[in-house]
């Protein structure tokens, strides 16, 4: 049976129902306490309007004293039931927040279906600023009752004074809310295409980043300059529209709520002129008109932040609803070894390929288009029902094993793997479990690099190490890989960025610290070549040599000329 934690949403309003479903018990005590608060603020000038009634009739100093007490326990009321009223809502909308930030990013980092054009600079506004929006709603709905309360409060007192002043209250406020919900239609639009303009701004950022460097090396710098300009500029363009919107929605709520506070002093003043309603009750009308202004205006903005969290919940719906990739397995792989069987994707033709558990493959593609693409296969960022042919794990096939399965036994460890903010031990070791990072530092040689700093392997690593070289970024990638001591590790490229003597080092202690392991790495590294088992030549999708390292230098011309260095 699904709970609300882990039902699936089928809609911006299926989130938004289950967030209001998981918090019930918080958002009860909120618009409790919330209720109280706003009753408290309007309780303020009825209180006032009795006491100057009683005053002008008694004239007792006794009943002045028990009524400045009276008004002492209002005040303390209205104190304590907001701050313990926004206490309760406000842990309740930033767990709530939490949670779908925790959900969008678990399926960020999954698969997504193809026709969803998301990019992780998108899913990350998603899972920011969309589910801090979307979260907004456990406040929205309390202060919406509690704001509703003190109209009706306000409106049940001017009506026992006289009822035209009650109906009054109670029909202009229909009206400011009929109003303005029209507006906050256009608002929730507005913001939902503003915020996807900023999250294509984000992403464009975020491909900016990871390109800088090549960017660079032919000059292509200016030109992605001026692309990322332009999506800015239509975020721009969109944030002053969606600001404008609001404006007039603020500025229509005023002036409609002054509009009803000014309606109900001047008809009160009249009924008070005409002997209708006595002075205390048009002090009390008086008071009641200020202070109804508060309510009504958070009252009449609600239906905006409405609109904003369903638009939010829409967006962050793009990724909750999209599909996997393709459908996976629930079978478990047993064994070590890898077996590729007639492939055919992207540039791959009918490859074909086995590694034996335990063996040390290494894999010299001609083409680097087609080391990627064997990479993306593997690495379950290609469906198996995209690609012809079948890749066994263990001998089962890829399509009949759990992704959980897969990703215990294989690891992919991409050629430009991504560095985190944090130090350097969290980047070897994310989870905290692993026993042998210090045999990874080791074998990756960033032995020098934890050496150089004081803190060692606590030393601080800014967002994708900013503040390492790419040789020693690269190095970090690498120990990570191995201290994640999985049956079957392929590396694409692992040490591009280091030169040639710390290569022949990496090379020989990745030898031994995967002795017994199976190992595939794509490269054309001569030092990783020669240190593999054997070596498989990949030319023009397939494979078509095979022998040690050194005997293909000694047997194939064309082999010594594209991995010489």
């Amino acid at each position: 049976m699904t709970g609300p934690d882990t039902q699936a949403p089928r809609s911006g309003a299926d989130i938004l129902r289950i967030a209001l479903r998981r918090n019930v018990g918080a958002m009860t005590r909120g618009t409790l306490l919330m209720g109280l608060y706003q009753a408290g603020e309007t309780a303020f000038p009825i209180a006032l309007g009795l006491i100057v009634e009683h005053a002008l009739r008694h004239r007792s100093p006794g009943a002045l004293g028990l009524a400045i007490a009276a008004l002492a326990v209002i005040v303390t009321t209205v104190s304590l039931s907001w701050r313990y009223g926004m206490r309760v809502l406000q842990k309740a909308n930033t767990s709530e927040a939490h949670r779908w930030r925790v959900r969008v990013a678990a399926c960020g980092l999954q698969p997504v279906a193809r026709d969803v054009d998301l990019k992780s600079g998108e899913v990350l506004t998603i899972a920011t600023e969309d589910a801090d929006q979307t979260a907004d709603i456990i406040e929205v709905v309390p202060l919406l009752i509690s704001s509703l309360v003190a109209v009706l409060v306000a409106a049940v007192a001017l009506g026992l004074a006289d009822l035209r002043l009650g109906l009054l209250v109670i029909v202009g406020t229909v009206a400011i809310l009929s109003i303005l919900s029209v507006l906050s239609r256009r608002i929730g639009d507005s913001t939902q295409e503003q915020q996807a303009r900023v999250a294509r701004a984000g992403a464009k950022v975020a491909d900016l980043i990871t390109g800088l460097r090549p960017l660079h090396g032919f000059g292509g710098n200016h030109a992605a300059f001026r692309s990322y300009r332009q999506v800015s500029t239509e975020a721009r363009h969109q944030a002053v529209t969606v600001a404008k919107v609001n404006g007039a929605y603020a500025g229509a709520a005023l002036a409609l709520n002054a509009l009803l506070a000014a309606a109900v002093t001047l008809t009160a003043g009249w009924l008070a002129f005409e002997g209708r309603i006595t002075i205390g009750e048009l002090v009390m009308a008086v008071g009641l008109a200020q202070f109804i202004i508060e309510p009504l205006k958070l009252f009449s903005e609600m239906p905006k932040y409405v609109m904003i969290a369903r638009a939010s919940a829409e967006r962050m719906a793009l990724v909750l609803t999209a599909p996997p990739v393709s459908t996976p397995g629930v079978e478990r792989p047993v064994g070590g070894d890898l077996d590729i069987d007639g492939v055919r994707y992207g540039t791959l033709r009918e490859l074909k390929f086995r590694v034996a558990a335990g063996e040390f493959v290494a894999i010299a593609a001609y083409q680097p288009r087609a080391a990627a693409d064997l990479a993306a296969v593997l690495a379950l960022r290609v469906p198996p029902e995209a690609y012809e042919g079948a890749v066994r794990l263990g001998g089962r096939e890829l399509a009949e094993l759990s992704v959980e399965a897969v990703r215990e036994l294989l690891l992919v460890n991409p050629y430009d793997g991504e560095i985190f903010a944090g130090t350097l031990r969290t980047n070897i070791d994310p989870s905290g479990t692993s026993r042998s990072v210090p045999e990874a530092v080791e074998a990756s040689l960033l032995t020098d690099v934890v050496a150089l700093h004081r803190e060692g392997l606590d030393h601080a690593v800014r967002d994708r190490g900013a503040n390492l070289s790419g040789g020693q970024r690269q190095r970090l990638s690498l120990a990570r890989a191995l201290a994640a001591d999985t049956d079957i590790l392929v590396l694409h490229d692992p040490t591009t960025a280091v030169d040639a003597v710390t290569e022949q080092l990496i090379a020989r202690n990745l030898a031994g610290l995967r002795r017994g392991r199976t190992t595939v790495v794509l490269t054309s590294s001569p030092a990783l070549l020669d240190a593999a088992d054997r070596v498989l030549v990949l030319d023009d999708g397939a494979v078509t040599a095979e022998d040690t390292h050194r005997n293909l230098l000694a047997t194939d011309a064309g082999y010594g000329a594209a991995v010489a260095r």
